[in-house]
């Protein structure tokens, strides 16, 4: 198991992370910086990091308020230009002045930011479904967390999440187990949060290259927002999972880190096909 490691975000907050690294030594490999979704942690990667850590040193962020990261208060105003400094300072942490940015859902909306803000840190970008923006839609959800509860919430709308045909029952229940680890009020901040933000007009200026892998039954995004990221990013390839629901980075974590793979392969020539 990889060793939490954390650092002090400049406005105060402990913000934990992880760096998993088995690339050959006498290298210098690229970094490659994972974002989780909402309502999870770093740890959501288990299947990503065997690897891309071949290949790349994989530094995995808690994104504040989740998982080792500690939560803000509450009379903390949530701010999205405070989730990308958390990223930008990681990098600073850990000496990457650029690094390649793969993130699912929530975590790709910290990902466009910043490579729509600071675009000369940012070597390629990789989203999973992820939209410019969560639907506002889903502040839909709120009241039904705050009436039911977030694990019976989940629990009963799954399927808007997981294939439940073709998925292990087992990682149903350690989704839930994991997700009920956050802490719920800051869950309903952060998710309401993420559906007053928009930002489609501003994906013209991404900069690099972008891989975006979709579900083609997005349940939790508004699917025509892929449209405007195949219209509006200048250099994107975009990828869809036919039929799938929201969750495709759980469920094909395989296929994703195949698929990102030979993009940052196809892009920069590392890793050497």
């Amino acid at each position: 198991m990889t060793e939490r490691q954390s650092f002090t975000a400049s406005d105060g907050l402990k913000i934990a992370y992880y760096i998993d690294d088995f690339t050959d030594p006498w290298t210098s490999p690229p970094t490659l910086v994972l974002l989780h979704s909402a309502m999870g942690d770093s740890q959501r990667f288990y299947s990503w990091v065997p690897g891309l850590a071949r290949h790349f040193r994989v530094v995995r962020m808690d994104l504040r308020g989740h998982g080792g990261s500690e939560v803000p208060k509450p009379e903390t105003p949530l701010s999205m230009d405070r989730f990308v400094k958390d990223v930008e300072e990681l990098m600073d942490t850990v000496g990457a002045k650029q690094a390649h940015i793969v993130a699912n859902s929530a975590g790709g909306y910290l990902a466009q930011k910043l490579a729509i803000t600071r675009p000369e840190r940012v070597l390629g970008l990789a989203v999973v479904g992820s939209t410019p923006g969560l639907s506002p839609s889903a502040l839909d959800w709120l009241p039904m967390i705050e009436k039911e509860g977030l694990t019976p919430f989940l629990t009963r709308t799954i399927a808007m999440r997981f294939d439940l045909e073709s998925t292990d029952p087992g990682m149903v229940q350690w989704f839930l187990k994991q997700t009920a680890e956050n802490d719920p009020a800051y869950v309903v901040r952060f998710i309401g949060y993420m559906a007053t933000q928009e930002w489609s007009e501003e994906l013209p200026r991404i900069k690099a290259p972008t891989l975006v892998i979709y579900p083609g039954g997005e349940t939790v995004g508004s699917a025509n927002s892929y449209d405007t990221m195949r219209e509006r990013i200048p250099d994107v390839k975009m990828i869809e999972y036919p039929h799938m629901p929201h969750n495709i980075a759980d469920m094909m974590a395989d296929r994703c880190v195949s698929d990102i793979l030979a993009f940052l392969s196809a892009k920069f020539g590392h890793p050497k096909v």
